[in-house]
């Protein structure tokens, strides 16, 4: 008989494997609504223009999912209470959507309901999480608003683009299942700031500042793009990250080619791809048409060659 083998074991290993071979490239094709509350720009700016691929590994690939399958219970809690939750858009049969800046922003609701008990008459933008027992404590203690303000400004987008206002925010902590239950009310002002930063997000030609320039800031360290933002770490090769592509109504462009680009096209570039400049640790000190040459902290000189393509000496 076989030995009983260590942990991890091999069946293990081929489940969390299993997630991480599902979970894409890790690129979002829109600067999403759950996300526009995080405080640090660059970092959006980042995400949009598709410099560090998100890669989870596939322990925190199923937690994601243990969220994602709350959803359909906490519907159930809601129906039992005698209140009417819509999941769907009854038009479409998928799930509610909002778009802004030609489509290159927006998000999915969880649903909407109308019939709750503390309002009865008021449709409410549905809003559900999963929190740690830590978090689960912090939010039962200061609100969603002071507790988690990216939650907080998603539900303000979403309230604002639907018309909708008032949300409702169910968290469950996934240690002792316990419920919180909030009513938020719609803030135009804050929902109009959070368009207005969303934006000047995608539309930038230039990351914006960092939040902060020493590194090991904690908001820094734990960041996807530390090693681009503070490292000089390669950006991907993406037609996003070329100096070339623009975002514009509906889609992006290349003025490359003077045409609009497929989502697959953007994920794979071409051969004249030239990174923006400003993902370059370096000095541009001299261009054409399909060559940057660089002068690098080093004193070193290197050349994005789009003729020649090669990696970022990174």
């Amino acid at each position: 008989m076989a030995e009983l083998p260590d942990a991890p074991t091999p069946t293990l290993t081929a489940i969390y494997a299993d997630y991480e071979a599902r979970q894409g490239d890790g690129f979002r094709d829109h600067l999403g609504a759950s996300i526009i509350g995080k405080s640090c720009t660059r970092a959006l700016w980042y995400d949009f223009r598709w410099i560090t691929p998100a890669r989870h590994s596939g322990r925190l690939l199923r937690l994601f999912e243990t969220g994602q399958l709350e959803e359909d219970r906490l519907v159930r809690n809601l129906r039992a209470t005698g209140a009417t939750v819509l999941e769907v858009d009854p038009e479409t049969g998928r799930q509610f959507r909002v778009e802004a800046h030609g489509g290159h922003f927006g998000g999915s609701l969880d649903g909407v309901a109308l019939g709750l008990l503390e309002a009865p008459k008021t449709w409410h933008v549905l809003e559900f999480k999963t929190h740690s027992v830590k978090s689960f404590n912090e939010l039962t203690a200061k609100g969603v608003v002071l507790a988690k303000p990216q939650h907080a400004a998603q539900m303000q987008i979403y309230m604002h683009l639907t018309g909708i206002t008032r949300a409702l925010y169910v968290a469950v902590c996934k240690n002792t299942d316990a419920l919180h239950v909030e009513r938020i009310e719609a803030d135009r002002a804050m929902a109009e700031r959070l368009l207005e930063k969303a934006g000047r997000i995608i539309f930038a030609q230039h990351p914006p500042a960092r939040m902060s320039e020493d590194p090991a800031w904690f908001e820094c360290r734990f960041c996807d793009h530390h090693a681009a933002c503070h490292d000089g770490g390669g950006a991907a090769v993406t037609c996003r990250s070329c100096l070339h592509a623009t975002p514009v109504e509906g889609g992006w462009h290349c003025a490359r080619h003077d045409r609009m680009l497929s989502p697959a096209e953007q994920r794979t570039a071409c051969g004249r791809h030239l990174f923006i400049p400003d993902l370059i640790p370096g000095e541009v000190i001299d261009a054409g048409d399909d060559v940057v040459t660089y002068r690098m902290a080093d004193g070193s000189t290197w050349t994005n060659d789009a003729r020649s393509p090669e990696a970022v000496p990174c």
